[in-house]
């Protein structure tokens, strides 16, 4: 159930509310974990869910906040900071990662310096961010990027050779939207309620998007993700 939850299989389609939205940032995450290696910050790495995709990586240090909009029970978090400065010297990695965190920080321009700071020239940085999704970990949740807004954004900050990659089609975006809400405010509260709840449909839902999914055109104007590689100019 654990892996299930950041690494679905097949089988996550039966169990998981959110198999859409995390299956296909684990497949996009999984196609560029190739260009991070390294030594590599995890930037609100939480219970670094992605850790294990970086096999490039010669080390992998996580930095997070004590106060966010979750608790820390299960997080694996090696150095707590402050949100503003990070306690590593200039250049100190080869790459950075971040993971649904973006959304949470109000100081952007101020968070990307210290990105820029710590990653040595030419090294990349690595960050996924919510498009179509609804406010969460409130009340600390300020914002949603277009990919034309993160671009600008990380370009404004000092990186170049920026690419963009959407993690679902509008189709499977609508659909997810859907299913999650079912399965936040539909289904019983109870264990085997909301087990059959699961099971007879949200499963069938889950099936139903990904098969109208491959009939239909492809569009990418509204979607769950966007997953970014770019890099520090040299």
């Amino acid at each position: 159930m654990r892996r299930e939850a950041f690494h679905p299989s097949w089988l996550g389609m039966v169990i998981s509310p959110v198999y859409i939205v995390r299956r296909g940032l684990h497949k996009t995450i999984l196609d560029l974990s190739p260009a991070i290696g390294g030594r590599v910050l995890d930037l609100g790495c939480g219970t670094k869910p992605y850790e294990s995709l970086f096999t490039n990586a010669t080390s992998y240090t996580g930095v997070d906040i004590e106060v966010s909009g979750h608790d820390h029970a299960d997080s694996k978090v090696d150095v707590f900071y402050d949100g503003k400065t990070l306690p590593f010297p200039d250049e100190n990695f080869d790459s950075v990662v971040s993971f649904e965190v973006f959304e949470h920080v109000f100081n952007i321009e101020e968070v990307l310096g210290e990105v820029i700071r710590v990653i040595r020239p030419g090294g990349r940085f690595l960050l996924t961010i919510p498009f179509a999704w609804e406010e969460h970990e409130v009340p600390y949740d300020f914002a949603r990027y277009t990919s034309f807004g993160i671009e600008h954004v990380l370009r404004r900050a000092g990186f170049d050779g920026v690419r963009t990659v959407k993690s679902s089609t509008t189709v499977l975006a609508i659909g997810q939207l859907f299913i999650a809400y079912l399965a936040k405010y539909v289904s019983p509260q109870k264990r085997f309620p909301a087990i059959a709840f699961q099971l007879l449909v949200i499963f069938p839902l889950n099936v139903v998007s990904v098969l109208v999914n491959a009939v239909l055109p492809k569009q990418y104007g509204y979607f769950c993700n966007c997953v970014v590689v770019c890099e520090k100019k040299s």
